[in-house]
């Protein structure tokens, strides 16, 4: 193991360890995506579809296109091998590493609206018996007239609330989503035996959940590396330290960063990364901001929640890797009624050259485009990048494209 790394060096480390590489070739199927999730952990939910939704992207981004009734059929089906959980946020996990979140739904029972449950024990006693009596359903169908909506946000029933609550502490799960809304079952209803029966204690998971964070991202922080499965610092850090005497991790420093790193002993140190890809906002390389700035020197904030007239860079930018740096963003729409991918707006970093990116993106949105069924790329103008790109658009564009 070495003992100090270039900042160059750390990017292809942890551009390595989450996956990317080579170009991808794309046509991955179900074995590639189901091991690219097990690389990764997890893929982060999200609701937002201006433009896909998030956990279908960062596959697409190392595997290149791929049928999303595949990953489907993974994730969402009943019966099927991925399961969710609340790891960094709401996620999709291999159904197997199910037990390792045990600890997590334990505390979530001590800590979160306890005393909301005791005063709806009869509504959690008739959830249950519904769902015993019936199986797998949506809060959809199993709110009844008499509950009243509250919440000064979400404005979520008892039934939605007390559901999801339930879902945190384990009691009940997911059995798959329908339009994206989630399904839930009693355990026993989806869960092999061998999930329900395994129990692995808080140590020792908190100990292998470190471990594979610490893998997925090759080389982090303690911070990074508890920000991965949203752990607290002290149980991460007494983590790592058992890693570091087994010999699974080591010290590093990396060159500009002020805390020290940790370098997984599974870790490359690449010449090179080749790649072309546009991230999600919740993708494992740029989820954690200050990391992302630390790495590649890129400020970066999603702008959903601010308000039109004050935003920068769009509604749902994402950022453009283009081998070892990210160089911009851009916010893509999917406009399936024009049977159009726009672009709302792309931007390139100050130092970039947008016609290289430009030159490298634009193959890209064409794929991107035809991975979403639609028949060209508009743009709407906005962004020092959009010019460069539009220009390799021609009009005639429009029509090869909607011919393939």
């Amino acid at each position: 193991m070495v003992d100090s790394l270039s900042l160059a060096q750390a990017r292809r480390v942890a551009l390595a360890a989450q996956g990317f590489g080579r170009q991808p070739s794309g046509g991955a199927g179900t074995r590639q995506l189901a091991a690219g999730i097990r690389k990764l952990g997890l893929l982060q939910l999200d609701s937002v579809n201006v433009f896909e939704r998030s956990h279908y992207l960062p596959l697409y981004a190392r595997l290149g296109p791929y049928d999303r009734a595949a990953l489907d059929r993974l994730t969402f089906a009943r019966g099927a091998s991925h399961t969710e959980y609340w790891a960094h946020q709401a996620a999709i996990i291999p159904v197997d590493t199910r037990p390792l979140w045990r600890w997590r739904m334990d505390r979530m029972r001590e800590r979160e609206g306890v005393q909301w449950i005791a005063g709806h024990t009869g509504l959690r006693d008739w959830l249950l018996a519904e769902l015993r009596d019936n199986g797998p359903m949506r809060a959809s169908d199993i709110e009844h007239d008499s509950n009243k909506r509250s919440g000064p946000w979400w404005g979520w029933s008892d039934v939605k609330q007390l559901l999801e609550l339930m879902f945190l502490y384990g009691d009940v799960v997911t059995a798959g989503r329908t339009r994206f809304e989630r399904t839930y079952a009693l355990p026993e209803q989806v869960l092999s035996g061998d999930v329900l029966e395994r129990t692995v204690p808080r140590e020792e998971a908190q100990r292998m959940l470190v471990e594979h964070a610490t893998r997925a991202h090759g080389i982090a922080t303690t911070r990074d590396v508890a920000d991965y499965y949203r752990m607290r610092n002290d149980e991460t850090l007494a983590a790592l330290r058992a890693l570091e005497d087994d010999g699974i991790i080591s010290h590093v420093r990396v060159d500009g960063w002020k805390a020290p790193a940790w370098l997984h002993r599974d870790a490359r140190i690449p010449r090179r990364i080749e790649a072309t890809a546009m991230l999600s906002p919740f993708d494992p390389v740029v989820w954690e901001r200050a990391r992302t700035e630390r790495l590649f020197g890129f400020h970066y904030r999603i702008e959903i929640y601010t308000p039109a007239p004050k935003r920068i860079f769009g509604y749902y930018s994402l950022p453009i890797l283009i081998d070892e740096e990210i160089v911009g963003r851009i916010d893509l729409k999917s406009d399936r009624q024009a049977g159009a991918l726009r672009v709302q707006s792309a931007w390139h970093e100050p130092d970039a050259d947008p016609g290289a990116v430009a030159d490298r993106l634009a193959p890209l949105l064409t794929t991107t485009a035809e991975w979403q069924g639609l028949e060209r790329v508009e743009f709407a103008g906005a962004g020092n990048l959009s010019s460069a790109l539009a220009q390799l658009f021609p009009a005639s564009e429009s029509s090869k494209l909607a011919a393939r």
